[in-house]
């Protein structure tokens, strides 16, 4: 059998590694798009380093981006089998690759009108334009292909392939993917059962909104994220109380505004929890708060849908509040006019928008109108891939910072609260490994999806406790397993 890391390799992005059987079968772990530096990935993205003819199934730990975005760019190029994920994963692909194609031809629209400029006197189809990955009918059409199974039921991939799901904690949906493969470990050998772990991303033992990630069986191979492989995490009830000082100090004291960069899909969902918690206690100040997203809106919608995979606490807050996402004070804004008209509102308030690298979307145009206003804040709550704007932002000494290719001085207050993180920190990662393996059982770990500072602290953590023949791969790196 063999394993080839083809994305999120020393880096956080593009997830895709692709599993070889010795009978034949094509298995590609997560199908993730490149993101965080705009256009400059698109020849990433379009350079999958596979057929996708040749693919025989997907195996999607959750509906990220990094880690989904390029299903629909594979079923264009001829992809044509199943995608196996859970129900939620399922749904949630629904809106967001829906989103993504429409982001995607709207970058390429502006990208080919700023070439046309570059180059009056070419004819029309010159090389230098691009097409989008993919479009909107195409993710119609690719969803037809996602096969759903819910979490701790073991099913049949192939005749030697098994598949179970087990909740990662990570967001709505997401699972450690624990795969059996029955082969020889050498020609003409005895067959056995080889165990391959994928964790995907790991999520918090103390997640605001979704259940601790559980215990997944043993396994020989494991492949593990490192996003904060270096890191550690502030305890959960001081990032409620960081929250609320921040909006207390923005909006109560400066009189200012608070600008909230989030991802759409998890995290958006647990600040609105945090804060309707607040609300509910009497400790939120009277202040409009707007949820200024249509993908987090209809996001919501389907968190509400999964009331079973959310925490403890969530379900708790149900029996006497009927939705956690939702108090008097708080606006969802869908329409573009209403959008727009925040941009000139008065007064304090809490805005909070994607994306959470400040990348693109509605909270870009926020934070070019109001970064040089000394009385705003623009709170990070979450990891920012270098190079995006939300990196660069956090940047010390930063005086300027350029916005849709305008300059603006930095006079609001930039900071950050990391107790929001769908990661688990090193130490919240390796409780969680060591609770669920026996560590002397895993004859190789690879780990993936982190930077190369990041994957290697987290080699040393991991070698700290037991594990064995761990690699960090390269991109592109082929192993026999």
């Amino acid at each position: 059998m063999k394993l080839q890391f083809l994305g999120a390799a020393r880096e956080v992005t593009g997830s895709k590694h692709l599993i070889t059987t010795d009978s034949g079968h094509t298995i590609l772990l997560d199908c993730g798009m490149y993101q965080g530096k705009g256009m400059e990935t698109d020849a990433d993205n379009r350079d999958l380093g596979f057929d996708p003819a040749k693919i025989d199934c997907v195996v999607l730990s959750h509906a990220h981006i990094d880690h989904s975005g390029l299903i629909p760019y594979i079923y264009k190029l001829g992809f044509k089998g199943d995608i196996y994920c859970t129900p939620a994963t399922r749904d949630l692909c629904q809106l967001m690759l829906t989103d993504t194609a429409f982001i995607q031809e709207q970058d390429v629209r502006m990208y080919n009108k700023k070439m046309d400029k570059q180059h009056p006197h070419k004819e029309k189809g010159s090389k230098y334009k691009i097409e989008p990955l993919f479009s909107q009918h195409d993710v119609d059409k690719v969803m037809r292909q996602f096969v759903c199974y819910n979490y701790d039921r073991r099913f049949r991939l192939f005749d030697d392939v098994l598949l179970t799901f087990t909740n990662s904690g990570h967001m709505l949906g997401s699972a450690i993917c624990s795969l059996e493969i029955f082969e020889a470990d050498e020609p003409g050998g005895k067959k056995r059962w080889k165990r391959i772990t994928y964790t995907g991303d790991v999520g918090r033992p103390q997640s605001h909104i979704l259940p601790s990630p559980m215990l997944f069986p043993q396994c020989d191979y494991l492949i593990c994220e490192s996003t904060y492989g270096d890191r550690l995490h502030d305890a959960t009830d001081v990032t409620e109380e960081q929250l609320l000082g921040v909006v207390e100090d923005t909006c109560i004291y400066r009189k200012g505004q608070l600008l909230i960069p989030s991802f759409a899909v998890g995290r958006t969902q647990e600040i609105v929890y945090v804060l309707n918690q607040l609300y509910n206690d009497g400790s939120l100040p009277q202040i409009p708060v707007y949820v200024d997203s249509p993908m987090s809106t209809n996001a919501t919608e389907i968190f509400r849908m999964y009331p079973q995979d959310l925490s403890d606490d969530v379900r708790d807050t149900m029996r006497y509040d009927p939705d956690p996402f939702g108090f008097n004070t708080l606006h969802y804004i869908t329409d573009i006019r209403e959008s727009k008209a925040l941009n000139h509102r008065e007064g304090p308030c809490i805005i909070i928008s994607a994306s959470g690298m400040l990348e693109a979307g509605r909270i870009k145009h926020h934070v070019a109108n109001h970064i040089s206003d000394p009385n705003c804040t623009i709170l990070l709550v979450g990891y920012c891939a270098p190079m995006t704007l939300g990196a660069r932002i956090q940047e010390p000494g930063l005086k300027w910072i350029s916005i849709f290719g305008m300059d603006h001085r930095i006079k609001a207050q930039i900071t950050k609260i990391e107790g929001f993180s769908g990661h688990g920190d090193y130490k919240e990662m390796i409780d969680y490994f060591t609770r669920s393996l026996q560590v002397e059982g895993v004859q190789r770990t690879f780990i993936v999806h982190g930077e190369e500072a990041s994957a290697a602290a987290y080699k040393d953590h991991l070698y700290e406790v037991g594990f064995r023949n761990i690699s960090i791969p390269e991109k592109g790196e082929t192993v026999e397993l």
